[in-house]
């Protein structure tokens, strides 16, 4: 008879949470700097870790990270979770460090970002939904922005602003491609400037990497009045500091700054703050927050968005070059049904024992086995992510194939087992985190932008060489003039694939990437190069998971997943 699986939301449901203050005490957070948000939230005073902890040795720091995702599903968070879960069992103190879930994909298809199965952090349905108004604080200063611009172009424009060369968009949490391209200022002489505009999903906002970089209040007002929101009609940026935003939305932003402190379902102390997406900006949980559990713990577990080569790069070659993070390890999941869909096989068949196409989709996993190691010089392993359906066969060739690389994959079972599940990963973890590393980037900051760019794509994705559309070619010219040259760069790329076509699987050869567009976040610091059909508003799909989500007399929500 097959085994019936609770639900994830079944789970944390049956699960006893322990208050939060406790959880704060047990790893000796003053009560003044703990503000709660009832019984089972907290946010962390920022000013913790600028009064008291700045002296602090730091933990180690493991980076989790994956192959490009597939429908097949890889579990990156959910190992996060059960890793940090199994090291707490070990004795260590151990402090995980994660993104918080955006709106768009808990009602589209992907689902929340709050682990799965017996790895969770929880309570569940509130980090998934509102949490604690963090994404809504940070969509009303990117939102207070726009309404400041054009109510300066309104009342007189006396920054000479050319209305056809807005760069800043409005921002929503949701799913909403109708929103894309809008024309506003529609109406009469008192309703604005006739312009076209559009929408970006809050967390591919400037506002949230700007939020995930800033190491306190002070740097986030500074970064703020940084970011280029239209040019002059001579071709002269326009900043947000232009403006006089930068107080109003530092103000907007006071509150959301503190990190929030949850808990797993095993009451491992968990910070989940910060979530832009990693397909289309830097993909990590905020400086703010994987600062301070790195002065609070000995061990910190994190996490970058997507496969290795979007949110780990960034993570890297962004995260850790800005703040000199430098993780001890990484680990990099995958399962055999999603190594199998790189091989070939539907969605369907992906149960059945394929080592020929599981052979085929191995590439996928090495290539990004290869980056950590040879690019970045980091040791790794490979977590492979059980599932009832594994084969010994298949497990075993998955083994063998890393061990030719020097890199041990292990399995891992916490979905299923919780921590026990996760006790030879955290075991390796261990020793890898006692080895000596030193990252190395990808790209020296010196080189110019289309070198950084070919560098990535080269190094990290394995193309050949990096097409630039007369647009992208103009806007480097343009950047370079203006003195932003020497940023790092956030390529915006379909995680689906190594390349910029989200249907080429595997380990592709023989293929070049096309920039088609960039544009600058020099509020964040970094300049942001658009491949493919790559977009900032998503759309739903046809049968979103919302159709699913419903809530009883009770208030109990049910379907979330």
């Amino acid at each position: 008879m097959e085994k019936k699986y609770l639900s994830d939301i079944e789970i944390a449901q049956q699960t006893k949470m322990e208050e939060i203050n406790k959880i704060a005490e047990k790893i000796g957070i003053p009560d003044k700097y703990v503000e709660n948000y009832g019984k089972y939230k907290a946010k962390i005073d920022y000013r913790y870790l600028q009064n008291e902890l700045k002296d602090n040795k730091d933990a180690k720091l493991v980076l989790v990270t994956a192959i490009n995702p597939t429908p097949a599903g890889e579990g990156k968070t959910t190992t996060t979770i059960g890793l940090g879960d199994a090291l707490t069992k070990l004795g260590k103190k151990t402090i995980l460090a994660l993104r918080e879930p955006s709106l768009g994909p808990v009602f589209g298809i992907k689902g929340g970002a709050a682990g799965g199965g017996y790895a969770q952090v929880v309570p569940m349905e509130d980090i998934n939904l509102h949490f604690t108004g963090d994404f809504h604080a940070i969509g009303a200063a990117n939102n207070l922005l726009a309404a400041m611009l054009d109510n300066h172009i309104q009342q007189g424009n006396e920054l000479n602003i050319d209305t056809r060369r807005v760069v800043w968009r409005r921002a929503v949490d949701m799913n909403d491609r109708q929103l894309r391209h809008i024309v506003d200022g529609l109406g009469g002489k008192a309703d604005g400037v006739v312009r076209e505009d559009g929408f970006d999903i809050t967390v591919a906002s400037e506002i949230m990497a700007i939020f995930c970089l800033s190491k306190d209040i002070i740097d986030l007002k500074e970064n703020i009045s940084r970011i280029i929101v239209a040019y002059t009609r001579d071709g002269k940026p326009v900043t947000a500091g232009d403006l006089k935003a930068q107080g109003a939305m530092a103000a907007l932003l006071k509150d959301a700054l503190k990190p929030n402190l949850v808990q797993t379902l095993e009451k491992t102390p968990s910070f989940v703050h910060g979530g832009p997406f990693a397909n289309i900006a830097h993909g990590c949980n905020s400086v703010i927050a994987t600062n301070m559990a790195c002065k609070i713990g000995d061990y910190v577990i994190t996490e970058a968005g997507f496969g290795a080569d979007l949110g780990a790069e960034k993570f890297l070659d962004i995260k850790c070059r800005k703040t000199g993070l430098n993780p001890n390890a990484v680990v990099i999941v995958a399962t055999i049904r999603a190594l199998k869909y790189n091989g070939g096989v539907p969605k369907n068949d992906l149960n059945n024992e394929n080592l020929e196409a599981l052979e085929k989709g191995i590439p996928n996993l090495l290539k990004h086995v290869e980056n950590i190691t040879q690019v970045y010089k980091l040791p790794a392993v490979v977590a492979i992510n059980k599932f009832p359906t594994d084969t010994q066969k298949e497990l075993t060739l998955v083994e063998e194939k890393c061990k030719e690389l020097g890199v041990n994959a292990v399995l891992s079972e916490v979905w299923e087992k919780g921590s026990e599940g996760g006790m030879e990963l955290a075991k390796e973890v261990l020793k890898l985190t006692e080895k000596q590393s030193k990252l190395e980037f990808s790209y020296d900051l010196n080189m110019s932008i289309e070198e950084k760019i070919n560098a990535i794509a080269t190094k990290i994705y394995g193309a050949d060489s990096v097409d630039f559309t007369a647009k992208a070619s103009k806007e480097i010219k343009n950047f370079e003039k203006l003195g932003f040259g020497n940023l790092p760069i956030c390529i915006a790329k379909t995680q689906y694939s190594l390349t910029d076509d989200p249907t080429i699987l595997g380990r592709p050869k023989g293929f070049k990437i096309t920039v088609r567009d960039l544009t600058i976040s020099a509020g964040a610091g970094f300049i942001v190069a658009l491949t493919g059909e790559i977009m900032k508003m998503p759309g739903l799909p046809k049968v979103p998971a919302a159709e699913k989500i419903d809530v009883d007399a009770d208030g109990v929500i049910k379907g979330l997943f």
